[in-house]
């Protein structure tokens, strides 16, 4: 697994984020950020960490595992099981609906998570190479598939999804009082 975290001084890292990040700052009212986060206000910079979590077997446990312990770095550690949850949701429905075969499989673009504080916000956000909306489906009653983005939806404080010519992010936002940026 691929690992990156930064306080958006390496803005190339994170540049898919940033579509994301407006979409989400849009669905709560507040102001998107800038085009490139490295131009945010330098006294309190936006906190940014990615991986690659690969597509194996293990990929969601070391996605959440990420999650986790980044949220908790970052003093969110009250909503760290619900996003633990979400990511778990978001990174199974991406890697479910590019394995090749599927019918939305594009190969060549990696799946990737990233967080994103906003203060006093935080994003989750998976990207795939998938262009397919995510569409939240009716689960049959003893269905193994179609709860995920209900459970998304029920977890987080607004979700949503944007498009590129590489594929989609769908992102999630949570409300979390975040400690002050540290050396972390």
């Amino acid at each position: 697994m691929a690992v990156h975290t930064s306080h958006a001084a390496d803005s190339a890292a994170s540049r898919w984020l940033i579509p994301a990040a407006e979409m989400a700052g849009l669905a709560t009212g507040t102001v998107p950020l800038p085009p490139d986060p490295a131009a945010a206000d330098p006294a309190r910079p936006p906190r940014i960490a990615t991986c690659t979590p690969g597509g194996g077997a293990a990929a969601v446990r070391a996605a959440r595992d990420f999650a986790v312990a980044t949220v908790h770095r970052w003093g969110a550690a009250e909503r760290s099981q619900d996003i633990a949850i979400v990511v778990s949701e978001l990174l199974t429905n991406a890697l479910r609906h590019t394995r090749p075969g599927s019918a939305d499989a594009r190969p060549g673009r990696p799946i990737r998570l990233g967080l994103l504080q906003l203060s006093p916000c935080l994003l989750c956000a998976v990207a795939d190479p998938s262009p397919a909306a995510p569409v939240p489906r009716s689960p049959a009653t003893l269905g193994e598939t179609g709860r995920g983005l209900h459970i998304v939806c029920a977890l987080s404080d607004r979700w949503g999804y944007t498009t590129s010519g590489t594929g989609k992010v769908v992102w999630a936002m949570f409300t979390a009082p975040l400690a002050e940026p540290s050396a972390g």
